[in-house]
């Protein structure tokens, strides 16, 4: 803004002669140094000697008036939108009062013999504004490089998440698996080479399935259905001597809520054998709802973070989960959808603890 100095030394030249001119611009040469320091005050953040200069410039520019007359108030509109700048407050009051000076002082003044400054009130209005909306729009970008920093670090922790909860369940399911299975064939080795060698062959091709759904996890590909997990769970009980009663199919479920109910099955079957210390365990679906029940030790809610991550799941698709020991014995996992659950899916008997279903 140094243009409307250079128009307010046109007009000392303008108005003023001789010692009158010099002192005139002398103010002027002031103002502009003023001016500058404040510029540098302001970047360095020392807002004390910001608004010490300020005040100086808006004396320098009343002290510029009587040499430069209505072409003086060009100072004014430095003075008006700086102070916009550094107190971000009072836009109104401010181009106002700086208008209403440029109009009246000219014509107050009668040895001058002017109308109101017109132009210059305008140029006072139109800078102010001018500068308030460039000071929005800097702020504006600022605000919106922040908010998607923001936005990409919740991403991030988003995603972390993701997979930590997907290689917890994952993982803690086929490690279940692959565990009792691998003590199954050595049960069996003595007795029954044959399916011992079949277990081990079993264990071989979770293992490498197992490796293939990290790597789908870890890429954000992993797919869980309702009925895959129904059959696993099965497999998974019969290895462990518990008798399964699971739904023989998983139409009833809404598309959209198959692979949800899916992870609540295989983290809840994965819990019963891991700690229930169950003989039976039952699944009921419906199309609001699955629920696990298994006649085990029960006990106290565990914390673990595979109920965490389940219950984060269910949160974020406006569910609930319900987990905890009932009587007389047994431990029961219930999520639910929606406010009411529909006629349930029976689940299919099995031909004893340890067989499979029928």
């Amino acid at each position: 803004m140094f243009v409307y100095p250079a128009i307010a030394l046109a007009g000392v030249a303008q108005y003023s002669r001789g010692g009158a001119a010099a002192a005139g611009y002398a103010v002027v040469v002031a103002f502009c140094c003023c001016y500058a320091l404040a510029a540098l005050s302001f970047a360095g953040g020392s807002k004390g000697r910001t608004r010490g200069l300020l005040a100086a410039m808006a004396v320098l520019a009343a002290g510029a008036v009587p040499f430069a007359r209505e072409i003086a108030f060009y100072l004014t509109a430095v003075v008006v939108s700086f102070t916009i700048v550094v107190l971000k407050r009072h836009v109104p009051l401010l181009i106002g009062a700086g208008a209403l000076a440029a109009l009246l002082v000219p014509w107050a003044v009668r040895p001058w013999h002017q109308d109101p400054a017109l132009f210059e009130a305008l140029a006072i209005v139109f800078t102010a504004l001018a500068v308030y909306a460039f000071l929005e729009t800097a702020q504006a970008n600022v605000a919106l490089v922040e908010a998607r920093a923001e936005v990409a670090r919740l991403a991030s922790d988003a995603e972390r998440a993701r997979i930590a909860r997907d290689l917890h369940d994952l993982l803690g399911h086929s490690l279940t698996v692959i565990t009792v299975k691998s003590g199954l064939a050595r049960r069996l080795a003595g007795d029954d080479p044959a399916r011992s060698l079949a277990e081990i062959t079993e264990v071989e091709h979770l293992s490498r399935q197992a490796l293939g759904d990290v790597r789908a996890a870890v890429s954000g590909y992993r797919t869980v259905t309702l009925a895959g997990e129904l059959a696993r769970g099965r497999e998974l009980l019969r290895a462990s001597g518990v008798a399964a009663d699971l739904p023989a199919a998983a139409d009833v479920v809404a598309a959209e809520h198959q692979e949800l109910f899916g992870w609540v099955v295989r983290e809840g079957l994965t819990n019963v054998v891991r700690h229930a210390r169950a003989t039976r365990c039952t699944v009921t679906v419906t199309a609001t709802q699955v629920q696990i029940r298994d006649d085990g030790a029960g006990g106290p809610s565990p914390a673990g973070h595979g109920l965490t991550g389940l219950r984060e799941r269910v949160a974020a698709a406006g569910g609930t989960v319900e987990a905890g020991p009932v009587a007389p014995r047994g431990w029961r996992l219930t999520v639910t959808l929606g406010a009411s659950p529909s006629p349930s899916l029976s689940p299919s008997p099995s031909t004893a603890p340890g067989g499979d279903a029928a």
